[in-house]
């Protein structure tokens, strides 16, 4: 009786085999490729995105960039780290509804105190009255001098903060959403 061996060629087609499946495309996806076109394609994982913002109301048809949004420093990182050690003051933009709440806050502010700044009075009780007088808590109104001929304030009004100073020249007032990793409106002092 004749036996044939055939275990020599059965080792010599395994490699054979795995050549011819690595030959046969195995890992040539790219980037971009339409892999199984025509069939349901996965869709991109949902990301937060920025928030909407709309128009207020008194608010110019071509909106500007909002006054509540504050310089965000350089695009480039900084090499000594200034802007990220320094990050806990910078305040939070307002967006959607809280961001024209502020605006119509920022906008009775800027109205009350002008009569005062029209008079010359830098008095920071003034100003203190003249803010309680729109109904904000006094003991959420701070009022400061601010140089020779100004007064600086801060307004705590949680959920919106609103600051701002008068002098002889101007009245301006800014509406933001508190500071990451503190609670109140005042610029905190200490960082992570």
């Amino acid at each position: 009786m004749t036996m044939i061996r055939s275990t020599g060629v059965r080792r010599g087609m395994l490699p054979i085999a795995v050549l011819a499946v690595l030959a046969a495309g195995c890992g040539t996806h790219r980037t971009g490729d339409d892999a199984g076109a025509g069939g349901p394609s996965r869709k991109a994982a949902a990301t937060p995105g920025k928030p909407a913002d709309f128009r207020c109301p008194g608010e110019s048809p071509s909106p500007t960039p909002s006054p509540t949004a504050h310089p965000s420093g350089p695009a480039a990182p900084p090499t000594d780290h200034y802007a990220e050690n320094h990050g806990f003051r910078v305040p939070f933009p307002l967006h959607g509804q809280r961001r024209c709440d502020g605006l119509a806050a920022v906008g009775r502010i800027e109205s009350a105190l002008e009569p005062l700044r029209k008079r010359g009075d830098f008095d920071p009780e003034s100003t203190r009255k003249a803010l309680t007088g729109l109904g904000y808590s006094a003991g959420k109104v701070q009022a400061h001098q601010n140089g020779p001929t100004g007064v600086g304030f801060l307004i705590d009004a949680t959920p919106l903060c609103l600051e701002g100073t008068m002098n002889s020249r101007t009245t301006q007032a800014d509406a933001f959403g508190g500071y990451p990793d503190h609670t109140g409106c005042d610029v905190p002092s200490g960082g992570h």
